[in-house]
């Protein structure tokens, strides 16, 4: 997808994100937090959106929030007045594919239902990577595509409208893992029918 279709199409679902996407991936978003709360630092998360997670950080980290959308972080700015969430140090707007971050700055960087949705990921992940600190984490929650069954068949079916739904269907994992500053720790998938993938990946 092309930056302008990826915020067309947010620009699009802001309005309705948190009752329709942010319904549906609440649980990984919830399992990722939780998570990152067993950590300790600071925290990135790339594609921050309309800021569904930020309620559910512990207050002992430092969280930046980074969008390429301006309606979506208005709407989690918002949510942080209203939550009065002090852990919240920054929401940026800002391309993925070039953090305005230095090197190594971050102990945990995250994204959430963003590599699919992105262009170019590659250099997104890159990014991610070259942000994170040495022996920090870099968290990816996403669907991948399958490689058969019935669910694999609707991801084919659905991948000619990325455009109008605002992601990829059919996005494999590969194109996450090419990085090598980073392997993978561990990889786990959870309901509904496990359709998404909790990947962390350690940063040498």
């Amino acid at each position: 997808m092309e930056i302008e279709a990826v915020n067309t199409a947010y620009r699009r679902w802001a309005p309705v994100y948190d009752r329709t996407f942010g319904a549906v991936t609440r649980r990984g978003r919830a399992r990722a937090v939780d998570y990152i709360n067993t950590r300790q630092g600071s925290v990135l998360e790339v594609g921050v959106g309309t800021g569904l997670s930020l309620g559910g950080y512990k207050p002992h980290l430092s969280v930046t929030g980074v969008d390429v959308s301006a309606e979506m972080l208005e709407k989690a700015r918002a949510r942080v007045a209203r939550l009065s969430l002090a852990h919240v140090a920054e929401l940026r707007q800002m391309d993925a594919r070039a953090l305005a971050f230095p090197d190594a700055c971050f102990d945990t960087v995250v994204a959430m239902y963003l590599v699919s949705v992105v262009p170019e990921p590659e250099r997104v992940v890159a990014e991610m990577a070259r942000v994170c600190k040495p022996g920090g984490e870099v968290l990816i929650v996403n669907h991948f595509a399958r490689d058969y069954g019935m669910l694999s068949r609707l991801e084919r079916a659905f991948a000619p409208f990325a455009n109008l739904l605002g992601w990829h269907s059919d996005f494999p994992m590969a194109r996450v893992l090419g990085d090598p500053r980073l392997s993978v720790a561990a990889d786990r998938t959870f309901p509904p029918f496990g359709m998404f993938t909790f990947l962390t990946l350690s940063r040498a």
